[in-house]
């Protein structure tokens, strides 16, 4: 599993939860990590939490762009779990690890973590191979004689290009997540229904 999503902390863990049920998606706690924590649902009736209203938002925001809900930790577990359900999740994954690996500092970490990111998802035959041109994938097997952060940029390009073009428009039509916004932009029209000032009486 991704490194990313295994760092993910109690309070996104217990989002993911609640997508167990209103995606009707089994992420299982081994697969987001082991701190879970005690899982419970969201709260939708929050009327007063910030907390309600900015999951709210956060879901919202997904439909806006692909960039919204790559940046948002939620998302990223909704995402997954949809695409769990395509047998494409390793896409996802491979986009994620990149991100991480473009994060090392250490010239040493770099060469090692480079050579298991390409045998995990670049090589032919690999356990999670993505779905890139052999042009791609030689490109990317010549870059790692000499590894710097860029050298899985062409190929995490080409997969982040397929998601959005692909899996993304998918995913927001599917009923899970038309359901889910539903609520959602209920729970932040309550929300913000439940703070507006109360109208001065007239006698």
């Amino acid at each position: 599993m991704c490194r990313t999503l295994a760092a993910f902390p109690t309070t996104c863990l217990e989002r993911a939860k609640e997508f167990k049920t209103r995606l009707g998606i089994f992420l299982h706690k081994s697969e987001l990590g082991s701190d879970s924590g005690s899982l419970g649902k969201f709260d939708w009736g929050s009327k007063h939490s910030k907390e309600s209203r900015s999951f709210s938002e956060d879901v919202l925001g997904w439909k806006e762009s692909f960039d919204l809900l790559l940046s948002s930790k939620n998302g990223v577990a909704a995402f997954h779990a949809f695409l769990k359900t395509e047998f494409s999740e390793e896409n996802l994954e491979f986009w994620l690890a990149c991100e991480e690996f473009k994060k090392i500092r250490s010239a040493a970490k770099l060469s090692s973590r480079a050579q298991r990111i390409f045998d995990e998802f670049i090589r032919s035959e690999a356990p999670k191979e993505v779905n890139i041109d052999h042009e791609t994938r030689e490109l990317t097997r010549t870059n790692l004689q000499v590894v710097t952060v860029t050298c899985f940029d062409v190929a995490q390009g080409k997969t982040r290009t397929l998601m959005e073009k692909d899996s993304y428009p998918r995913f927001l039509k599917s009923s899970a997540y038309q359901d889910l916004a539903a609520q959602a932009s209920a729970a932040a029209t309550a929300s913000t229904s439940s703070c507006s000032p109360a109208e001065p009486s007239h006698t």
